[in-house]
């Protein structure tokens, strides 16, 4: 098991030292928000569900046990945070139907007005085709491919088994692969 970096501020949070804990704060604010922000898309919404994963973790600090690494107990809060605002969103406003890209012809060269549009459609493709996931595929492939985080991580964050994490992410990265193809021009049977 690693050592966890965060060991000593989380003790001393433990013991009341309120500026310990301000310092995880610092240390993770980002990153949470980067995670949530391409989680829920929405910047008022991810900010909201940053600060009660904080405030959560502070509340839940005692029992903090260190099984597992704090930024991962951390991340954990958070995935869970974010999955609980997609449900109530979807409670809200019922389903949103998926708007699909129109593909364009063979790829320009680099640099051009045409190469500068196809990469921001292939990006608009991509987050299209992250937000089309279901919430596990898309938590999984977020942690594994944007916060790099390794597949024992994502498991212990996601609260899964191994092979379920490595699935999932197969599954994510299928269905981005297929949401892409027809943008890039790839034949069916491409996989990356």
């Amino acid at each position: 098991m690693k050592v966890d970096p965060d060991r000593e501020l989380v003790e001393r949070a433990r013991a009341g030292e309120r500026t310990a804990f301000d310092q995880l704060v610092e240390r993770y604010q980002r990153r949470l928000l980067r995670l949530v922000l391409r989680l829920l898309r929405d910047p008022a919404e991810a900010e909201d569900v940053v600060q009660e994963t904080f405030l959560k973790a502070y509340r839940a600090l005692p029992r903090f046990r260190g099984d597992a690494a704090f930024y991962t107990w951390l991340y954990r809060i958070a995935v869970n945070g974010a999955r609980n605002a997609i449900l109530r969103r979807r409670q809200r406003s019922g389903p949103q139907p998926i708007v699909a890209s129109q593909a364009p012809a063979p790829p320009p060269e680099i640099g051009t007005p045409e190469s500068m549009l196809l990469s921001k459609q292939v990006m608009q493709a991509i987050d299209a085709a992250l937000e089309a996931l279901p919430m596990e595929l898309r938590t999984a492939i977020v942690l594994r491919e944007i916060e790099g985080l390794s597949y024992e991580e994502i498991a212990q964050i996601m609260e899964c088994p191994l092979g379920t994490v490595r699935s999932r992410i197969f599954r994510a990265r299928e269905a981005i692969a297929r949401r892409l193809r027809p943008l890039l021009d790839l034949p069916v049977d491409q996989r990356w």
